[in-house]
């Protein structure tokens, strides 16, 4: 696995975990209503975003009727509709909306992933599903390192997840390991790794996180990166350098 794109294929066509892969296939048979008339993507979502990204937003797992349905993360539901929402009015997006693939979004200088890649039954992957998918998330920042300059981690189960994955990559990780909390900075040596509460619907319908709180994460983290002239809706231009 040289390159992202070959990353990427590898990833769609994992067959590691029994239980991951029937959940998907049968919600991919089954469907949502709403979906009836969709042929859904029902395989592991690979990552989505440039393969020289500076700066990395790290979820949980493809949503059953989003990213598994569409095959690309944060996408399809309501979670993805206040990220993209985000990273379009700080500049880091082509477009306010993610739909599907081929929807003509970009992004600019982000790279989205997640420590699973696969949508887990009750959004709950198990320990050993998170450790067997790991090897992926490895690799792809291991493929990253040149570039990469910062790391927004969506949750505390991503947060648990993505540390050793940058361990292994060659980071330094702190020991003891540095709990989550949403606004949380922690240096890695050339990395800084940032926390912010997930964008779950149940986060963002209660107020727990507000597009606000949103917004000043990845601002503050696509600054760390060098993606300083942030040029969405919110200051009337045109993307970062």
């Amino acid at each position: 696995m040289h390159s992202l794109e070959d990353l990427d294929a590898r990833i769609s066509g994992c067959t590691a975990c029994p239980r991951l892969v029937e959940w998907r296939e049968e919600v991919a048979r089954t469907r949502r209503a709403a979906f009836a008339d969709e042929t859904y993507w029902g395989r592991p979502v690979p990552g989505f975003g440039p393969a020289d990204a500076r700066l990395l937003i790290v979820g949980l797992a493809p949503a059953a009727h989003g990213g598994n349905r569409t095959g690309r993360m944060f996408t399809g539901d309501r979670s993805g509709d206040v990220l993209y929402q985000a990273l379009y009015d700080l500049g880091l997006a082509s477009q306010p909306t993610s739909v599907r693939a081929g929807d003509g979004l970009e992004l600019y200088g982000v790279r989205v992933t997640s420590p699973v890649h696969c949508a887990p039954p009750a959004n709950k992957p198990t320990p050993g599903e998170r450790d067997t998918c790991r090897p992926w998330l490895v690799r792809e920042l291991e493929l990253l390192w040149p570039s990469l300059r910062a790391v927004v981690v969506l949750g505390a189960f991503g947060w648990q997840a993505a540390l050793p994955a940058f361990a292994q990559a060659g980071w330094t990780v702190p020991r003891p390991r540095p709990p989550f909390a949403h606004g949380a900075r922690v240096p890695l040596g050339g990395l800084d790794l940032f926390g912010c509460f997930h964008v779950s619907q149940r986060n963002t319908f209660t107020g727990k996180l507000t597009p606000a709180m949103l917004r000043d994460v990845l601002r503050t983290a696509a600054q760390a990166a060098g993606l300083e002239r942030l040029e969405g809706p919110e200051t009337g231009a045109t993307g970062p350098s």
